[in-house]
């Protein structure tokens, strides 16, 4: 994924040390003002003393702005006047140019476990299915600057600079668009292979394929905010509602023939070998009806057919 993250290059100092020389300069300004205006009362000047020391207040104001502290995959993406200078990343507390905007942005991986939605799969059968991923912030640039979290921020008064309006505005937009992708899979494959011959990939026998396919898919919807899709996979599947009850019926005849298909396959194999031995061991001689009606027994006997009645034909026996 193409990044236009930038390192911050701009001035960075110790933040302990600054809180040092923060401290120093306002105890400086306090006594420079105290001085001036006891030189105002006694008559000795003192007034551009006055006026040099109140420029220092507002001074040694933004001084105490430029401190900011990180913790492990925290960011400040800074700005210069409105111009993209680069993201601060380094853990610790640091001290900055006060004149450089800064914004809070998390990088820590992320859950999103979405709600299922209803969705028609490739023969037309509605189905509930749903999501749930882990993402996290990659590119600083793409985040702020290409997406308008800024407006979808929940919290107006805090737009641009809290870190949770900002980093909630990202999940709206991962939740919008894990649900497209959601609906572009689903719609590419069945649901199940209703009839066990077809051997298509679905949704319900797809397991890792599907789920590699769907964060492929978040992976290209979300690049454009700088996202990142750690993993992806569908953890709720069902048909609808209105159709659950039809479909179990259908599932359940399919299989009651399907077990029906391997007890005659089994039985025919078994009539075929007992021919077979019979045969070659010359144990009864057999004509065609005898084999007939010995076969016919036999396949009741085998398949549990009550409602049949055995032939009893016997053959010649060889002393």
């Amino acid at each position: 994924m193409e990044t236009k993250e930038l390192e911050f290059k701009g001035m960075v100092f110790n933040g302990f040390l600054m809180l040092f020389v923060n401290l120093l300069l306002t105890v400086f300004t306090i006594l420079g003002i105290v001085f001036s205006i006891m030189l105002l009362d006694s008559h000795n000047g003192g007034g551009w003393s006055l006026g040099f020391f109140i420029l220092m207040v507002f001074f040694t104001i933004v001084m105490w702005c430029g401190h900011l502290q990180l913790e492990p995959n925290e960011a400040r993406v800074a700005t210069w006047f409105g111009k993209y200078a680069g993201t601060f990343s380094q853990t610790g507390f640091y001290w900055i140019n006060p004149l450089y905007g800064t914004k809070k942005v998390s990088l820590r991986a992320r859950n999103l476990d979405a709600e299922p939605i209803k969705v028609n799969d490739k023969t037309g059968n509605p189905v509930m299915i749903g999501l749930v991923l882990v993402w996290k912030l990659k590119d600083t640039y793409k985040a702020l600057f290409e997406v308008d979290t800024q407006t979808m921020a929940s919290i107006q008064g805090q737009v641009g600079t809290d870190m949770r309006s900002v980093m909630n505005a990202l999940e709206r937009f991962v939740r919008v668009q894990s649900d497209a992708a959601l609906r572009q899979v689903a719609g590419q494959y069945a649901y199940d292979d209703e009839d066990n011959k077809s051997h298509e990939l679905t949704l319900r026998g797809g397991g890792d394929e599907i789920n590699d396919q769907l964060e492929e898919k978040l992976n290209e919807r979300l690049a454009l905010a700088g996202i990142e899709v750690v993993e992806a996979r569908i953890n709720y599947l069902a048909y609808a509602p209105e159709i659950a009850a039809v479909m179990l019926r259908r599932q359940q005849a399919s299989a009651i023939i399907t077990a029906r298909e391997k007890i005659v396959e089994g039985a025919v194999s078994m009539v075929k070998m007992a021919l077979d031995k019979l045969s070659s061991e010359e144990i009864v001689e057999l004509d065609d009806d005898k084999k007939a009606a010995m076969v016919s027994n036999l396949l009741v006997v085998l398949c549990g057919d009550d409602s049949a009645q055995p032939v009893v034909n016997t053959g010649t026996l060889n002393h």
